[in-house]
């Protein structure tokens, strides 16, 4: 859900945490941790007060995407 909100652009996580319905904020960025260690997403950190913090995906989760939406697409059809 996280790779398919993110998409082709740059999102803030606040964005993220408003357009990942039904997450907590714990498990949001354990989730958001775990996909910049896997290299599928960057995150910039700008450093101001209040941080602002930008996640994109990489070139390796872009590649993701035709597999996520297939996986959406499945559950759209199958999973009602």
């Amino acid at each position: 859900m996280i790779l398919f909100q993110i998409n082709e652009g740059v999102m803030r996580y606040g964005e993220l945490k408003r357009a990942v319905t039904g997450i907590s904020e714990k498990m949001l960025i354990q989730e958001l941790n775990m996909l910049v260690e896997n290299k599928l997403v960057s995150k910039k950190v700008y450093p101001e007060i209040p941080p602002k913090v930008e996640y994109r995906l990489t070139e390796l989760g872009l590649k993701t995407l035709p597999i996520v939406d297939q996986l959406a697409q499945f559950g759209l059809q199958n999973l009602v």
